[in-house]
């Protein structure tokens, strides 16, 4: 096996060493895009300014905002009957979102919502959107105290989940559709049965609710599965006081270091000795820093339009002193205009009848109209020759020759159609009368028939 390795083609034998070196070369980039499941872990630079603190959020709101999310994505999967599995793959994929868009300019509830369609469909047992919202809307009447009524569907329940089909789309299109997320589940139950604890279920147990609860924290976007398994059953041993392999390290066995299990152990930790936050003070808080947002880019927009204004206007029409006024140059007035005019102008006889109001307003706008058709008549032929032809040139007459066939053509079609309609409609009473005397003729001699 070692000796000879088949090639793609199955011709040429591949020695163990040429073997060996093609194992360690990095994997292969498909268009500028390497396929591996490092690519959803985020480096340190992405994680300390968040763009929430960018947009003036206050980090400790941030984190109470993430746990808030998490936890409502858990509570509405279990309501919804979701699996486990579906429940931390929308809670990963939320930490992901709000580590590249702002808590500021996207809502959290609309993409907790989002997130949690989004993995329900990822893990292959869909939810409807309207299931998601009437379950977020019910968690928020419990927590608030209000009586528990149903969803109305009115406008405002379809603008809400036009919103969740948005923000499932964008949560996607941030992630760059990698949206595949391994968890430590079947791991810890590996690790366990390879430690030789996988009868002890106390220990089991323990582990695997750590690692529920490290889902509400960005452990899942910095370290891989298997280092966040190894945290979870070293921190769960340390509370039952179950001894472990020390020399050497167990967790070396599966490619953990100390310093990761001891970061994922201080951040779950954390969490537990965090006070609870209040969804609406938060809420208060998040909804200043937008109304800011937005006046300050209603500002931003105002002032970019002044500037393009100021660019756009030219130099001759600024009236300072040190550039003289230009005068507009007159328009020349054609003969023809000045006719319009004269006849547009109201006669000062005031003892002429509407009728004849109205048939000198129809003769200016019929005269109107021509003069518009011929002009565009000489525009065309001025495109087509270059210049506009004289009305006894063979072009002009060309043209008027061409324009009067169209015309006739038009109403010849016109004649034939209506001939034809009338034809068509006489064929049809004549086939109706012959109808009525068929049955008349029948009923006749069926009573001749009877009487005989």
């Amino acid at each position: 096996m070692s000796a000879a390795v088949g090639d793609l083609n199955g011709m040429t034998p591949m020695k163990g060493a040429q073997q060996a070196t093609a194992a360690t070369q990095p994997p292969q980039a498909y268009g500028k895009i390497s396929l591996q499941l490092t690519n959803c872990l985020l480096p340190e630079e992405k994680l300390s300014p968040t763009p929430s603190e960018l947009d003036g959020l206050d980090k400790e709101v941030e984190i109470d905002l993430r746990i808030i999310g998490c936890e409502l994505i858990q509570t509405a999967g279990m309501l919804l009957k979701l699996p486990q599995v579906a429940m931390a793959t929308a809670q990963v994929l939320f930490q992901r979102f709000y580590y590249s868009k702002s808590f500021v300019r996207h809502p959290m509830e609309i993409f907790a919502m989002g997130c949690l369609c989004l993995a329900s469909k990822i893990e292959e047992a869909p939810r409807r959107v309207r299931d998601a919202i009437n379950v977020f809307s019910h968690i928020k009447q419990v927590d608030s105290g209000k009586p528990i009524a149903p969803v109305v569907l009115d406008q405002i329940y379809s603008t809400l989940k036009i919103q969740v089909i948005k923000a499932e789309r964008r949560v996607l299109k941030e992630l760059g559709f990698c949206v595949h997320v391994k968890h430590p589940h079947k791991i810890i139950v590996i690790y366990l049965q390879m430690l030789g604890f996988e009868k002890n279920e106390e220990f089991m147990q323990c582990s695997w609710n750590y690692m529920n609860d490290s889902l509400r924290t960005n452990v899942f976007v910095r370290y891989d599965p298997e280092t966040i398994a190894c945290a979870c059953v070293y921190l769960s041993a340390k509370k039952l006081k179950i001894p472990m392999l020390k020399e050497p390290p167990w967790y070396s066995l599966f490619g953990a270091k100390e310093d990761d299990l001891l970061e994922i152990c201080y951040s779950i930790l954390r969490l537990y000795n965090r006070p609870k936050a209040n969804a609406d003070k938060l809420e208060r808080i998040v909804v200043e820093l937008q109304t800011k947002y937005q006046e300050e880019r209603a500002r931003q927009r105002k002032l970019a339009g002044l500037l393009n204004s100021a660019n756009n206007t030219p130099a001759q029409n600024s009236l300072s002193p040190s550039t003289p006024a230009v005068k507009k140059p007159i328009p020349e007035v054609s003969p023809r205009s000045k006719e319009t005019r004269r006849s547009d102008t109201p006669s000062p006889h005031k003892h002429k009848s509407k009728s004849s109001k109205k048939h000198r307003q129809s003769s200016t706008s019929l005269s109107r109209s021509r003069s518009r058709s011929r002009d565009r008549g000489r525009k065309k032929l001025k495109s087509r020759n270059g210049s506009i032809s004289p009305p006894h040139s063979p072009d002009y007459k060309r043209s008027h020759k061409s324009r009067e066939k169209r015309y006739r053509s038009r109403s010849r079609s016109r004649d034939r159609r209506d001939r034809s309609r009338s034809r068509s409609y006489d064929r049809y009473k004549y086939h109706e009368k012959s109808k009525k005397h068929k049955y008349r003729d029948d009923a006749s001699r069926k009573r001749k028939e009877i009487r005989r």
